[in-house]
């Protein structure tokens, strides 16, 4: 039995039923804490901008696609009173997506103060989340974020839709046609491509 109402999910099979995988919350916090990490390394003394800067769009977009579909619906049902600032952040993921889009070295810092803020306020979320829901729905939910990040894109798209049922169709389809375009170019898309992958 479900302790809150969640996004539609795979049936748990029976009572008892610990499914493998993380907690959506242990995944979110590790992805935070690598974005802001990244952003340090890039914003540093011996940034290597160019190779970081594709990185980062691609891990963001990524992301925020992926706490769109599954976060932030399931802070929406689960947590009532926090209906105005799920809706905020998705409008802030909006403005960071078309800041994004644009990136260079010189607007990297308005992109680092972007981050700052969806790291502070998805966090605050993601603490109330856990006080609700079951260790079992968490993980359940971290897998399917797992999923939907890997079929999501990997750059920014801030004109798609950003809630369920249209972005769970949209994002995986323009997910397909980023990978396309990443594999022609070489371009480097997760934190491992990096030299110095950042540390968590």
């Amino acid at each position: 039995m479900s302790a809150v109402p969640l996004p539609p999910l795979p049936p748990a099979p029976e009572e008892g039923y610990r499914p493998a995988g993380r907690s959506i919350a242990d995944i979110v916090d590790q992805e935070h804490r690598q974005l802001l990490a990244l952003l340090d390394q890039l914003t540093g003394p011996d940034a290597t901008p160019q190779e970081g800067l594709a990185v980062l769009t691609a891990a963001l977009s990524r992301h925020l696609s992926a706490e769109e579909q599954y976060l932030l619906p399931a802070a929406r049902a689960a947590l009532p009173t926090a209906t105005e600032r799920v809706d905020a952040e998705i409008n802030a993921d909006a403005g960071l997506l078309a800041t994004l889009k644009e990136l260079t070295e010189e607007t990297l810092t308005e992109v680092t103060e972007r981050v700052r803020r969806h790291v502070d306020g998805v966090g605050a979320l993601v603490t109330e989340l856990r006080t609700v829901a079951t260790e079992e729905e968490l993980i359940r939910l971290g897998n399917r974020l797992e999923i939907a990040e890997e079929a999501a894109p990997t750059r920014p798209h801030p004109g798609t839709p950003a809630t369920p049922p249209w972005n769970r169709i949209v994002e995986p389809a323009v997910g397909v046609v980023d990978k396309v375009l990443d594999a022609v170019t070489g371009r480097p898309t997760y934190l491992a491509d990096l030299p110095e992958p950042p540390r968590d």
